[in-house]
């Protein structure tokens, strides 16, 4: 099937056809043939104007007849009157079927999504939308039927594309859709007949570049490869007539039959390539799955562990912290009790301080007392033997006193009296003074 599809070819093309069959035409084409223009046939005769000559020469009649009927009497005057009226109805009558086949031949209708292309004298005056249309002028007429909406397709095999290597494929199968924009400039520029040669051509010229960029090797890449620069190509060599390609592609590529059997083997021993590679990845894959259970076990195992190892952890941590509050109770209580120890002995060490001092203090108030009584007892026998000493009698010997012989005797007798009252008392008191002062001694 695709030795045949590859050897079929579109071909463009225009025919004539009544406007009946237009329709069918432009959408299915004819035995296999597209027809994007049609030529129609015209209904239009000029048999219409008989029936208006006619009309006109009989009103003309009936006014001659009438004339005739007013200058004449009797019975010429009444044929004359009837024949005019005959000729006034046969006359109205042959420009009413007149009038009314000039406005039927003058209707046109032209098919959705077509344009009509619209002449008079043979010169093209416009183009002719969808819709009906009143030809009044009796030489105006449409030459051509364009469909300007339909995406055409059209297929075109290039055979015996030389490669890179000038290796010539079987068969490039080159697919596109082009549309007409222009139908006036598609019809007098070009034509139906001859742009199919122009498409044909500027498609294999296309189509033998792009393969010659090719290698051998990688021919089927070019089934569904981007052509965007070919479809760029092809719209600016058929922008002058009217005419835009809106898609392409390649959708087949045959090579030649030595060289697709080579390469049957080299696809027989890729596809044994992939099977070993998938084969491959299967048992890697399995591989893998194992190592990664046993990575898993390992890991659940390590994390068994680490729980292990972290609640021996908490627990020597709690174990510790037991021994130091333990320790740290006993250290407490140590200290308890040397702190009691010492402020026991600090209290008895203030008390003993505080005793001597009292000690102290009482043997510096005993010693003053002791010293005070000393001295007051050596006050006492110092006033006591001051009673007893002897008392010196001064006797002025200044210049205005008597120095005789005489007063000096008197003087010594007179002493001894003086002093012998106070020896009696003076003398006890000197006693017990020795008496208390013996210890001193």
């Amino acid at each position: 099937m695709s030795s045949v599809r590859s050897h079929r070819r579109s071909v463009i093309s225009e025919a004539v056809a009544p406007w009946g069959d237009i329709a069918r035409l432009l959408r299915g084409g004819e035995a296999g043939t597209l027809l994007p223009v049609i030529i129609p046939k015209h209904r239009r005769r000029l048999w219409w104007m008989l029936p208006l000559w006619a009309g006109g020469y009989a009103l003309l009649s009936g006014v001659m007849l009438t004339l005739k009927e007013s200058g004449s009497d009797g019975l010429g005057g009444m044929a004359a009157g009837a024949l005019a009226t005959l000729s006034y109805v046969v006359g109205v009558l042959l420009l009413v079927i007149g009038g009314l086949w000039w406005w039927r031949s003058s209707i046109v209708e032209i098919e959705q999504g077509t344009h009509g292309v619209l002449t008079r004298y043979g010169a093209v005056v416009r183009t002719l939308d969808a819709g009906r249309h009143y030809l009044w002028h009796p030489w105006s007429r449409v030459d051509f039927v364009v469909d300007t909406a339909t995406e055409i397709p059209y297929s075109a095999p290039v055979m015996a594309c030389p490669t890179q290597e000038n290796v010539p494929l079987r068969s490039i199968e080159f697919f596109l859709k082009f549309r007409i924009t222009d139908a006036v400039l598609f019809v007098r520029t070009i034509g139906a007949g001859n742009f199919d040669l122009v498409l044909s051509s500027a498609v294999q010229d296309a189509i033998r570049q792009r393969a010659r960029r090719v290698r051998t090797e990688r021919a089927y890449d070019l089934r569904g490869s981007d052509v965007a620069d070919m479809q760029d190509l092809l719209n600016r060599q058929l922008d002058r007539y009217g005419v835009r390609i809106t898609g392409c592609n390649i959708p087949d590529v045959q090579l030649p039959a030595q060289y697709q059997q080579h390469l049957a083997t080299r696809e027989q021993v890729a596809k044994e390539r992939t099977a070993y590679e998938q084969e491959w990845g299967l048992i890697r894959k399995r591989r893998i799955d194992s190592l990664g259970m046993d990575i898993e076990r390992a890991k659940k195992i390590r994390d068994a562990r680490i729980v292990e190892v972290r609640a021996a952890l908490n627990r020597a941590r709690e174990e510790v912290a037991q021994l130091l509050e333990r320790q740290e109770t006993e250290a407490q209580r140590v200290r308890f009790e040397i702190e009691t120890r010492g402020r026991s002995g600090l209290i008895a060490a203030e008390n003993e301080a505080r005793a001597q001092q009292a000690l102290a203090k009482a043997y510096r108030d005993n010693r003053a007392v002791l010293q005070y009584e000393l001295a007051r007892r050596r006050l006492e026998v110092g006033s006591r033997l001051a009673g007893k000493a002897p008392r010196p009698v001064v006797v002025r010997t200044d210049g205005g006193t008597d120095t005789s012989a005489l007063s000096t005797l008197f003087t010594a007798q007179l002493v001894p009296r003086l002093t012998s009252g106070d020896r009696a008392p003076n003398g006890s008191a000197l006693l017990s003074a020795e008496d208390g002062g013996h210890d001193q001694r």
